[in-house]
């Protein structure tokens, strides 16, 4: 199997070669276009204990399942959202956990399951009680909002991240929860409010744009009903 990103930067595709009998799964809706020979199906992937992990990430419960069944061929996939998409690779030792939404795809060797995080993680992290949890050995390709950026932390380095741009990170990272700026004054006056604090070594990926201040962006703009 290869692949490569097509499009533009805002609005990407993946265009994946998929040599026959080797698959591709991805989130439900995320197939474009597909060549012929090339078959789709919708499976739970991993059984119905982790399809129903998945759907409290955000993740659908049936995911996509792309097979070259009669001979070589390729499909596009893309995300819903306007954004970057990237690839990640999975390994043993290296498992990724990952944003609500954020999973689009990956090679069938891929394990797409959930993790649970803690209340206090759950209530102000912004990524909520469930993530997506990478596993096995393969190629994952994650969505984000606006455009994607990578920070490798060192050993004991610490890194503070708003948790509307946390995108993914290393499983064996863990963070806290903590105040975005120094006080709880500076914090609120400066909009930051609350972020996650990461604490090296391992690699953090976030996103340029936060929907939350899309969304506080746009409602001024939104129509008003009126009840009668």
């Amino acid at each position: 199997m290869r692949y490569e990103f097509q499009g533009s930067q805002s609005f990407p595709l993946v265009k994946v070669w998929l040599d026959k009998d080797e698959t591709v799964k991805a989130e439900s809706g995320a197939m474009v276009a597909m060549s012929e020979g090339l078959e789709l199906s919708g499976k739970m992937d991993g059984g119905i204990g982790k399809a129903i992990g998945r759907m409290f990430t955000g993740e659908s419960f049936f995911l996509q399942n792309i097979l070259a069944k009669d001979k070589a061929g390729w499909v596009l996939l893309a995300t819903p959202v306007p954004g970057s998409i990237t690839d990640m690779e999975i390994s043993e030792g290296r498992e990724l956990l990952v944003q609500k939404d954020g999973f689009l795809a990956a090679t069938a060797g891929v394990n797409v399951s959930s993790k649970a995080q803690s209340l206090s993680k759950g209530l102000f992290g912004g990524e909520g009680f469930f993530v997506v949890k990478l596993s096995g050995i393969g190629n994952a390709f994650i969505s984000t909002y606006g455009s994607m950026h990578e920070i490798e932390m060192a050993d004991g380095e610490q890194v503070t991240v708003d948790n509307g741009h946390l995108v993914a990170w290393d499983s064996n990272l863990d963070y806290k929860i903590t105040k975005g700026a120094k006080s709880w004054t500076s914090s609120l006056t400066s909009g930051e409010g609350l972020a996650c604090s990461f604490t090296g070594p391992g690699k953090i990926i976030i996103q340029t744009r936060n929907p939350r201040d899309l969304g506080r962006w746009l409602y001024p703009f939104l129509p008003i009903v009126k009840q009668r």
